[in-house]
């Protein structure tokens, strides 16, 4: 081997030790989420108020272009988009969330339990995000279709003049429209009374419908606004 090969090889060891060095992150989330409005914009709205409480660390990443390479692949392949994102990132995240909903895949059961062995931890809901939503203002343990869901926040937001009167996935302030009225600690002690009977290592998630565990990403996210 010449020496300008063996300087070549030294400097490309060095890259890769580079690369593959990460410093971990104290109190660091990273968010992934199947949606491409309402989730993202959701999950900002808490970032903005940590950020101006107390700083912090928190990436929402959206994965908006998800292929779906025959039925019911997208979940599983949000799953992998989060390994290449964790993969790629220059920083070690203390959580790792993953935030998708059942609608109508069928690897749904799957992608759970795919992103639990890796590590992740999965905020799901069944069947969509606005069952989440919904919790900001009643309780319903009412298996819906995920159209229902919008339909019954359409009726909310125009009940509560919330937005323009109409519940829509883009609004930059999701947040702080269910969170009027104390929406978001409504939310939380909701969806811990309908997933109270929630069995991990029994029940399906699949056939929990309606069932969320956004909660738990939310009870964690919020603790930092909390008083001291």
């Amino acid at each position: 081997m010449g020496t300008d090969d063996l300087f070549k090889k030294r400097r490309q060891q060095r890259e890769q030790r580079k690369h593959e060095f990460k410093s971990p992150r104290a109190n660091s989330f990273l968010i992934v989420t199947e949606g491409e409005k309402t989730e993202p914009l959701y999950f900002r709205g808490i970032q903005q108020r940590i950020e101006e409480k107390i700083g912090g660390n928190i990436d929402v990443v959206e994965v908006p272009f998800i292929d779906i390479c025959g039925e019911g692949c997208a979940t599983g392949s949000l799953i992998q988009a989060t390994e290449r994102i964790v993969k790629n990132a220059k920083v070690m995240y203390q959580n790792i969330w993953v935030v998708f909903d059942k609608d109508d895949f069928e690897d749904f059961n799957q992608a759970i339990e795919e992103g639990t062995q890796k590590g992740y931890k999965i905020a799901w809901s069944n069947q969509s995000f606005e069952y989440w939503l919904y919790l900001h203002f009643y309780y319903s343990d009412s298996a819906l279709h995920r159209s229902d869901w919008q339909n019954k926040l359409d009726e909310i937001f125009k009940q509560y003049q919330l937005g323009d009167g109409y519940y829509r996935k883009n609004y930059e302030n999701i947040y702080d429209l269910v969170d009027s009225f104390d929406g978001v600690n409504t939310a939380i002690n909701n969806a811990k009374r309908r997933m109270a009977s929630f069995r991990d290592e029994i029940d399906k998630p699949s056939h929990y419908d309606p069932g969320t565990m956004v909660y738990k990403l939310v009870q964690e996210l919020t603790r930092y606004l909390e008083e001291k």
